[in-house]
């Protein structure tokens, strides 16, 4: 994706960030790098093309909608939308990722923030993304951000003889997201960024913490809390 040039505000809001000088920045990933839900976008995507066995999307469909309706918690769901792979080779469903995130969410992706991703990485600051949604979605979109596929903590499977498997790594919603930085990077988080209640643990564990686009909930807390709030410019415009 190549650069653009960015509206005086965007540009403020970057360099803001940028004069932090942070070494470890993390950044959510849905609603946060870019608009809407690539989790149940993937989940559909899938779907639509036969990816997923028929029996699978028997009981996947009506279970989506439970959880729509509150009957399912998030982080279960999360989950099975991960596990509901079992069987695939991941080879595959990388290949699908790429395809998926190129046609469905590249379009959606916020300029500012792809912008200040790569000016972070180019002045060394370390860059990791914590996302609820299968890895193999995430890892296809935050290559262009700069963001290295190791440094993705999502919603993951065991691998075994290179199948997707009904296990799973990890799930990182809500205070496991803040679980999995404390275990796995190990070290004080600079600058992070979220849009939802479910980044309010892992936005209060850094010392500088961004709402981006942020829900109503995370609104409030976050007006309460003096965090940072930015709207991108992609949210201002009339649909």
């Amino acid at each position: 994706m190549k650069t653009q040039a960015l509206s005086p505000a965007a540009q403020q809001f970057a360099d803001s960030i940028l004069a932090l000088r942070p070494k470890l920045a993390v950044f959510d990933c849905d609603g946060t790098l870019w608009s809407g839900d690539s989790g149940a976008d993937f989940f559909y995507w899938e779907i639509e093309r036969n990816l997923l066995p028929a029996e699978v999307v028997a009981w996947a469909l009506p279970r989506y909608e439970d959880y729509k309706a509150g009957k399912v918690g998030e982080e279960v769901m999360c989950g099975e939308m991960v596990t509901i792979n079992s069987g695939i080779p991941e080879r595959l469903l990388e290949e699908a990722a790429e395809e998926f995130f190129s046609s469905v969410v590249a379009p959606r992706i916020f300029p500012e923030m792809i912008e200040l991703t790569r000016a972070l990485a180019a002045g060394g600051c370390e860059i990791w993304s914590v996302s609820s949604t299968n890895v193999w979605s995430v890892r296809a979109g935050v290559k262009r951000f700069g963001i290295r596929p190791e440094n993705v903590l999502g919603a993951e499977a065991c691998i075994e003889a290179g199948l997707a498997t009904d296990r799973l790594v990890r799930v990182p919603s809500g205070p496991a997201k803040a679980t999995a930085l404390r275990e796995i990077v190990q070290r004080p988080v600079d600058v992070c960024f979220g849009n939802s209640i479910h980044d309010v643990d892992m936005l209060a564990i850094a010392a500088h913490a961004v709402a981006v686009n942020p829900n109503a909930d995370l609104e409030r807390i976050a007006r309460e809390k003096a965090w940072t709030i930015y709207w991108p410019e992609k949210t201002k415009e009339s649909p």
